[in-house]
This record gives C-alpha cells, structure tokens and sequence, in this order.
C-alpha cells in the first residue's frame, strides 16, 4: 500500500512563481505603462521595507518578503520590455495598416486544421525576415499564419518557408506580431532539421501503424501517444470536448511520468547510478518533447521533470509543488506569453490540485473505509475537476456535468493506451508489420475510451452553458463552494442528492435546449 507523504508541503517556491505569473499577466494585457508602474511600486516597497530592516534588525519574513518584492520588479521590468518590443516592432505597423508583405518564417508546430473554415490551416511560426521592394529587414518575433492546406499541410517545424500574405493585428493579446493571411502555397519551402524530420517521421509512422484499428480509434491513439490530432475526428472532438476528456489528448505530466518512470526503472535493473539515470532520462525527455511538440502542458511536465532530474541526483528528496513553481517561473522567463494561454493554465492549476488537494481527499476516503485504489481513482478526477472547472467556465463559457464520472471510467485505460502506444512509435520506427501487431493490443481500451465519450455526450444536460468570462468562473465557484458547505452537515447529504436526483428525472423530458452545449 502507497503511504501518502507525511512531510508538510513545501511552499517556499509558491509566492515567487504566483509573482512572477501575476506581474507578466500585467504587462501583457495592461501594456508597459502598467509594468513599469508595477516595477516601481515594488520597488518602492523593497525600499521602505529595506529601510524599516535597517532600523528594526534583521527579521526572517521581512528578507523573504525583500527578496519577493525584487524578484517581482524583475519580472514585471522584463514584461514591460518584451511587451514594448513588439509595440516597436517594424511589423506591428505594418499589421494595423493590413499591408501585404513577403515574410520568411520557420513554423514552430504542425499545421493544424481549422474547423469550420474548410481547408484552412493554422500554423506559428518565427520571424526570420521582412522582404520589402527596396530592403530586407532581419528580425525576430512571433507571427500566427492562415493558409490554405494545400502547400501547407506537410510542412515540418524548423523549415524556413517564405510566403507572401495580408498582414492583420492578432486576434487576441500576447506577444505576437501580427496575424498573416497567405496567399497560398509557400513560394519557397527548405530542408527542415535532421531532430525535426526523424519526429515527423515518428509520428508518420505511428500514425500508419494505427491505421489498422477502427477509424475512431485509429485517429485517437496518436493523440495520446504524442498529441497528435490530425486524424482526430469532429465526431469524437465533440464528445471528449463535452464530456471533459480533451485532456487526455493534450500531452502533458501523465506522459512524462511514464517516460521517465520507465527510464529510471531499467536503469535501476541494469544497475547504473544516479547521475547515468538522470543523463538518460534527461535525453529521453528532450527526445519526447520534440516528437510531441512543445505545447504548453508539455513544457510544463518537461520542466518539472527536469527540476525533479536535478534533485534525483543532488540527492534531495523530490517534492512536487517546488518542482512546479520552478518549471512555472523557468517557462515564464523563456516564454512569457505563456502566462495569457489557457491550456497553459489549465495544465498548472489541474498539477497544483493533484499535488494539493488530491491527497488530502484520498486519506479522509481512506479512513472512512474505502479501498485506496478507488479513493485515488475519485479523488483525482474531483480534485482536478473542482480546479480547472472555472477556468474552463472563463474560457469557453461551458461547464462538464459528467467530467468527474468520466474520467473515473476511462482512467484504468489511459495507462495501458499511453504505454502500448508508445512502445508501437518505437517498434513502428524500425518495422511497420510488427508494430501493427503491437497496436491492435490498445483496440479494446481506445474502443471503451471512445463509448464512454460518446455515451457521456448524448446525456442530456452533459455540458452546460454558463456566462462566459469572470462571471462564468464566478459562477462555477460559487456553485462549488455553495455545495462543499452544503455537503459539510452529514443529515443535509441525503437531502441533497434526493433533490438532485429528482430534479434530473422531472426536468429531463422538458430540459431547455439553452442549457445544452451543442458543438
């Protein structure tokens, strides 16, 4: 039996991260002007906290509160001057006034369909040069391009593509540049790196191994494996999308437990030390996150594993929550606009409740007399509901009644699914014919994956709509805390699932369709 860990967590980390978060969310929706009012506040703060030191003697909460203050200031003066280069960028300009320009850019991730717009795609890409009539401009930043399919769709991150198109301002605040409409196909396309080429030829060929299973199943186990959702149908989109499941096809901290997990384990077996095991795990990690791409989630779970890599061979005790607010601080320097991006928050706010929250509820289950099997299998799926539900409330204006229950019923699968699926991408790698023998093994557990979403989905009232935004967020959360005070008076419970239950089989045959998420 799993003892859960009796030392108290550690929070040192926590305040810092939140920090360095909240002062890059200033900067990036409030501008510069407001970063650098915030650097200067702080910095007003660590000054009269300095002095007030100096007259009082040292105390232990004012040094923390010292070295809080000026790693704020720090943060917010690199957002306001991130922020402020790409308000100067020649490109920015050029994007208010919708000028049409010849850019060469390398994509950063897979073009991704557009549903709805026909054969459209979606690609990010760097800026590498501005191709005008009489000059060519050499500079960076980040560009969002719309293409059409064709010319577009095999296109491998870290190919330099020139492309001719309208400039438009980005659709939603960050730091991108600007938004391109191409024309068409790219004029010129090069040679994409050798580390970029071998991951696409992995994933191509997992792909084709998985083609032997049923459509369904066949165009969802890459998804899971690497997060690839090329072949992922609408059908099924829309049912893990109502019944909460999207984020099984979101590589994120699941895999990297895995991977490295099984890592550590053959190194421990073949009786290599601490410091082998971590070079060995640190390159399979590398390799994973190129093959799955960088992704928000998988960034997260990438830099937390590595935190985690660095006290494995100091040989510290691992500890989770310091492990995630310094993969949060690490990913938020590199790339600051990941503190406006949603699936980015939802992946550390999801982390933060499994480490948080998820363990408590498992000893109270314990101890009222569950099997701990079923305690962790419930009080994952709530703790990461009972987190993430607002967020997902903010952003898409829609909350999953049956998330809890899904995921509860498709968890025993996931494990199996993500480890055969990802030794089929390595045996596809060297035979094809042995690697669809190997995948027709996940057939059962992706066919239960697949019922459950869309049975789930067919429940009347499964995805409900509530105002999207803060009122939506405030919503959920005065729902939720409305009913954990509720289900704090024992004789209340009965009560309160008789009501629920009633009001499901009376108000069912005539539930308002306004209610109902239709996709």
């Amino acid at each position: 039996m799993v003892e859960s860990e009796p030392s108290p967590l550690d929070l040192r980390l926590v305040p810092f991260a939140g920090m360095c978060w909240a002062a890059t969310l200033i900067g990036i929706l409030w501008g510069p002007g407001a970063a650098w009012m915030l650097v200067g506040s702080l910095s007003a703060t660590a000054v009269v906290l300095t002095a007030s030191w100096a007259l009082r003697g040292r105390e232990r909460w004012t040094s923390a509160m010292l070295a809080l203050l000026v790693f704020g200031s720090c943060c917010a003066a690199g957002a306001a001057w991130r922020v402020q280069a790409v308000e100067q960028h020649p490109l920015t300009a050029l994007a208010h006034s919708e000028s049409w320009v010849t850019l060469v850019v390398t994509p950063v991730d897979d073009p991704r369909e557009i549903a709805g717009f026909g054969r459209q795609v979606v690609v990010k890409a760097n800026l590498l040069e501005i191709r005008k009539a009489t000059e060519t401009v050499i500079s960076g930043g980040a560009v969002v391009v719309l293409a059409p399919s064709e010319g577009w769709k095999q296109i491998l991150p870290g190919q330099r593509v020139v492309l001719r198109g309208q400039l438009s301002v980005p659709l939603r605040r960050g730091l991108g540049l600007a938004t391109v409409q191409a024309s068409g196909p790219p004029s010129e396309v090069g040679p994409a790196p050798l580390h970029q080429r071998w991951a696409g030829a992995l994933r191509a060929r997992l792909a084709a191994a998985a083609a032997v299973l049923p459509a369904a199943e066949a165009g969802l186990l890459p998804g899971l494996v690497v997060g690839d959702t090329s072949a992922l149908s609408r059908e099924v989109k829309v049912h893990f999308t109502v019944t909460g499941l999207t984020h099984l096809t979101a590589v994120s901290g699941a895999n990297v437990s895995i991977l490295l997990g099984a890592v550590l384990l053959v190194v421990r077996g073949v009786g290599l030390g601490p410091v082998a095991g971590a070079v060995l795990a640190a390159v399979a990690l590398i390799a994973f996150v190129v093959v799955a791409r960088p992704s928000p989630s998988v960034l997260r779970a990438a830099a937390m594993g590595s935190v985690a890599l660095l006290a494995f061979v100091s040989g510290r005790r691992k500890q989770a929550l310091p492990a995630l607010a310094a993969g949060v601080i690490a990913l938020l320097a590199w790339s600051p606009e990941l503190a406006v991006d949603f699936g980015f928050a939802l992946s550390v706010t999801a982390t933060t409740g499994l480490i948080v929250i998820a363990p408590i509820w498992v000893d109270l289950l314990v101890g009222r007399g569950w099997p701990r099997a079923v305690a962790e299998a419930l009080a994952v799926s709530v703790a990461a509901f009972a987190v993430t539900a607002p967020i997902v409330a903010g952003m898409a204006g829609t909350v999953s009644v049956v998330s809890v229950v899904a995921n509860i019923l498709v968890a025993p699968v996931v494990g199996v699914i993500t480890v055969v699926g990802a030794v089929t991408a390595l045996v596809a790698a060297v035979s094809m014919p042995v690697a669809e023998i190997v995948v027709r093994l996940t057939q059962w557990p992706l066919w239960w994956l697949v019922t459950v979403a869309e049975r789930g989905a067919r429940i009347p009232g499964a995805s409900v709509v509530v105002p999207s935004g803060l009122a939506g967020a405030a919503v959920v959360v005065g729902g939720a805390l409305t009913l954990g005070v509720a289900l704090r008076w024992y004789w209340s419970r009965l009560v309160i699932v008789g009501a629920v239950i009633g009001v499901l089989v009376l108000w069912a045959p005539i539930w308002p369709t306004s209610l109902v998420h239709e996709v």
